[in-house]
């Protein structure tokens, strides 16, 4: 038997019991992808994080992310928090820590910024999103609206239909007309299973990010997102999908701009309130990179026997 330390954090938060929770076990040395596997399983978070030794020295770790179900090439929470895990630490497999990381990872290197406040203490960090965005037909409204529990007419089409969109991992992503539309969306099981059936194979298991626009802060959008398929009918916070609609939204949001900044909103229907702060790089009225920043809270540190 081996003790295996991890810590948990709530990210995108700066209260404790807020946020998306997360688990880091900042040195997995010994751990096969099944144990890291059932680990996941157990914790039935919807990511852990596994820190290994970089293939490449230049880099400060490689970090793979698991949820309950699969293994991810990449993720928004998990990167934020294992961050803020490695800083507060100050060091990873004997080497100090500073305020610039590198983590390899299957979807590519993410480059990490460490968060400080005045006196210099680890808030959380911000992260790169490893690739550009892509956009492609997503499904047709009649399926969606079923899907989240709504009429097919309460899917707000006037800017886009439903899209999937991504950074490094896809997601279904579709607009609702307003907060009372949002509330009421409750998804459906079968019918995740029976679209996911007819879709090619992607990355992760099918995943639906659906959000509401502020008609006085354009800029502050208030989101949902559900993931029934992989053990997680409802994410307090999911900073790759804000990546990817912020990536999106950004050419429209304020023309000749060189940086967009937006802000997500999401698990206030679960009472797991969470902020997401977007920073988009434009390059000829187009997204060239997307940050997504957040804060952390330490919440417990304990050991597994594996």
């Amino acid at each position: 038997m081996t003790q295996i330390d991890y810590i948990t954090l709530d990210v995108f938060t700066r209260e404790r019991f807020r946020g998306n929770p997360l688990a880091v076990i900042a040195d997995a040395r010994g751990l096969d992808a099944e144990t890291m596997q059932a680990i996941a399983r157990e914790f039935q978070y919807s990511e852990i994080t596994f820190v290994l030794p970089p293939a490449d020295a230049d880099n400060t770790a490689e970090v793979r992310i698991f949820t309950p179900t699969m293994e991810l090439p990449f993720a928004g929470h998990p990167n934020v928090g294992t961050a803020f895990a490695l800083a507060r630490a100050g060091h990873v497999f004997g080497k100090p820590v500073g305020d610039s990381l590198r983590f390899e990872e299957t979807a590519g290197i993410v480059a990490v910024t460490v968060e400080r406040d005045a006196d210099g203490a680890v808030t959380g960090a911000s992260i790169e999103a490893p690739q550009r965005l892509t956009v492609a037909d997503g499904l047709p409204v009649e399926t969606l609206g079923p899907m989240i529990g709504l009429a097919p007419s309460a899917i707000a089409i006037g800017h886009h239909a439903p899209l999937f969109l991504s950074v490094a991992l896809p997601f279904l992503v579709a607009e609702l007309p307003d907060l009372e539309t949002l509330g009421a969306a409750r998804p459906d099981m079968s019918l995740f299973a029976a679209a996911e059936a007819g879709l090619d194979p992607v990355d992760g298991r099918l995943s639906v990010f659906v959000y509401v626009r502020s008609g006085a802060e354009p800029t502050r959008l208030r989101a949902r997102m559900f993931a029934p398929l992989d053990t997680i009918p409802e994410d307090p916070a999911t900073g790759s999908a804000s990546a990817a609609l912020a990536a999106f939204l950004a050419p429209g949001m304020v023309p000749g701009a060189e940086t967009v900044e937006l802000t997500i909103v999401q698990g206030v229907e679960m009472g797991r309130e969470s902020r997401i702060h977007l920073r988009v790089a434009m390059v000829d009225c187009r997204a060239a990179s997307v940050r997504i920043r957040g804060d952390c809270v330490e919440m417990m540190r304990g050991a597994l026997t594996v």
